[in-house]
């Protein structure tokens, strides 16, 4: 039987309609089980911690080349649903748009892949060559059981990729604007200042952990990290919270908590930066007679795929297929490829990007089956 393409579009507004907000499954990696199963692929659940994933394989273990995708299905809480004005489950196109949550982060990216990926083995299947998919449903959440899990399930499992793609939406405008070669790593530390209660009328019996806070964070905050990187902006620190849970305007508290998050490029690690926080935080405490605890979660590390085979390969199809030649960058927030690049090479390529996480988030419609055809020429090229 000749082999019927898969429309990128219906299979997107297929996903859309899965309520996946995580970690919930949703039925959306039910779905990607089954038309990948019955293409021809090997497929594995590799759930873990609550989370849904999901491995797929074509073609032999020992294959000569191994060309990788990872993407996810998980999609970030509606916000206020009354403020949209279409159904976020709906899928319904309008105005050339496709609308739904997760339309644009990343269920296109992950329908346009998986479209290019069976069309591409029933047509024009790789000799020696295998294609692997890990597709999972904690990429907007923890990340724990995510990605990580799939990986640390194919290192187990004798499984791994030569190189990978992974399909973010990367582009600000147009598509074929930008290429993620790297990300920023990211750090976020939870900062208690504790003093001693007391009336503020007579704040000399008291000590205030507010002054304290004030001086902490106007040093952070008026810090330069670094003036940038060959490949990366500069780094940044915002303090996004500060708080004392006090109502009484009589009352000096006895405690303030303030949060900030540094987006932090290859000058540093979160090692580092963990290190100078610690500092200042010693020095205010010496200086003010406050106690002092600090939370850091470091979310992941900068990291950098420099331009190369895979950067050229993936430039060189974009620009055949949209005449743009797309940025190398390492701009925006963290994606699963900080995992893979322990890995394999990876870099990111998607759609554009300028409605994900929105109330009324949205794909332009055309964009998508644009989408499989330079993924299908990637592929092509990566095989020939």
């Amino acid at each position: 039987m000749p082999h019927s393409p898969v429309d990128p579009i219906a299979l997107t507004a297929d996903l859309v309609r899965c309520p996946s907000v995580t970690p919930e499954e949703g039925g959306a990696l039910v779905l990607l089980e089954k038309l990948l199963t019955d293409a021809g692929f090997d497929c594995t659940r590799v759930d873990r911690g609550g989370v849904s994933n999901l491995f797929a394989r074509w073609g032999d273990k020992d294959a000569a080349r191994t060309f990788g995708f990872n993407g996810h299905t998980d999609v970030v809480p509606l916000g206020d649903e009354a403020a949209w004005t279409m159904p976020p489950f709906g899928a319904e196109q309008k105005d050339g748009f496709l609308w739904g949550r997760g339309a644009t982060d990343m269920k296109s990216g992950v329908a346009a892949y998986v479209a290019a990926a069976i069309d591409f083995v029933h047509t024009t299947p790789p000799k020696n060559g295998a294609l692997i998919l890990t597709i999972t449903g904690d990429e907007e959440g923890d990340a724990v059981d995510g990605t990580a899990a799939l990986l640390d399930w194919m290192q187990e499992n004798g499984e791994a990729m030569d190189h990978c793609l992974v399909g973010e939406p990367t582009c600000p405008d147009e598509l074929g604007q930008m290429i993620k070669i790297g990300r920023r790593g990211s750090l976020t530390a939870w900062i208690t200042l504790t003093g001693e209660q007391g009336h503020a009328a007579y704040p000399h019996r008291a000590n205030n952990p507010l002054p304290a806070m004030a001086r902490l964070i106007d040093r952070l905050s008026s810090h330069e990290l670094d003036q940038g990187t060959e490949h990366f902006d500069a780094s940044t620190l915002a303090a996004v919270t500060i708080d004392t849970g006090n109502p009484a305007t009589n009352v000096i508290p006895a405690q303030c908590r303030a949060t900030v998050n540094i987006r932090f490029n290859d000058a540093h690690s979160g090692a580092s930066l963990t290190d100078w926080l610690q500092y200042e935080l010693d020095r205010v405490t010496q200086e003010f007679g406050v106690k002092a605890e600090m939370e850091v979660k470091i979310s992941g590390e900068s990291f950098l795929t420099p331009p190369g085979d895979l950067s050229d390969l993936v430039s060189k199809a974009v620009q055949a297929e949209t005449n743009m030649t797309p940025e190398l960058s390492t701009t925006g927030g963290t994606s699963d490829a900080r995992f893979i690049k322990d890995h394999c090479p990876v870099v990111e390529f998607g759609l554009v990007g300028k409605t994900m996480h929105q109330v009324d988030e949205r794909v332009e419609v055309a964009l998508i089956p644009r989408l499989k055809t330079i993924y299908g020429r990637i592929l092509r090229d990566y095989f020939a």
